[in-house]
């Protein structure tokens, strides 16, 4: 007999949870599966720090559960990668899952089948977006966009006059609210200027 860990969720606390562990109580019943522990979370499902969530990892982690059973997939997981993110770990850890309304079953081939499906899915989706990011830096680059962090204004005639009066790199740097490099190069460049007019 597996051990069965029900996850249930709404998004508000004046909501109920009351339909959602009904519905998986009987799934997991008509299954034969021992229902060891029910967790009811009332948050958004965008909220990633969800302590009955946290429970639940833990228990899989350690193994006390077989099967993770979920009314439907948004209760659990906040966007496709997290879902195929954790999927994979509970794979690889032995854990199945079931999520009830998507009609989605780990624990028979079609279910799994239908799970490599979507993943494929996901990493194409995330393919083209790298793909689109590419070519839009690429466009940018074209067309003379800067890319990158905008140059930090530097003041090489305060840092200059800091350093002739005797204060460190360190204190200047901290004083402008630049780096030591930038100070560095701020004293170099206008070394440089000075040998170039003798």
């Amino acid at each position: 007999m597996k051990n069965c860990g029900i996850y249930s969720r709404v998004s508000t606390l004046d909501q109920s949870c009351e339909l959602q562990i009904r519905e998986l109580k009987e799934f997991a019943e008509r299954r034969g599966w021992n229902v060891i522990v029910i967790f009811e979370e009332k948050m958004s499902g965008t909220t990633a720090n969800r302590p009955q969530l946290k429970q639940l990892q833990k228990l899989v982690s350690e193994r006390k559960i077989d099967v993770v059973l979920t009314w439907k997939f948004d209760r659990l997981f906040r966007s496709l990668r997290d879902l195929l993110s954790v999927l994979q770990n509970w794979s690889d850890l032995g854990v199945e899952m079931v999520s009830l309304r998507d009609n989605i079953d780990l624990t028979t081939s079609t279910g799994r089948l239908l799970m490599q499906i979507i993943g494929a899915f996901g990493e194409f989706e995330a393919a083209l977006v790298r793909e689109r990011v590419r070519a839009g830096v690429e466009n940018a680059r074209k067309k003379g966009v800067k890319l990158g962090r905008p140059a930090l204004q530097l003041d090489s005639e305060k840092v200059r006059d800091l350093r002739s009066k005797g204060f460190p790199i360190r204190t200047i740097a901290s004083e402008l609210g630049i780096s030591v490099g930038s100070v560095q190069k701020a004293l170099k460049c206008s070394q440089i200027r000075f040998n170039t007019q003798i």
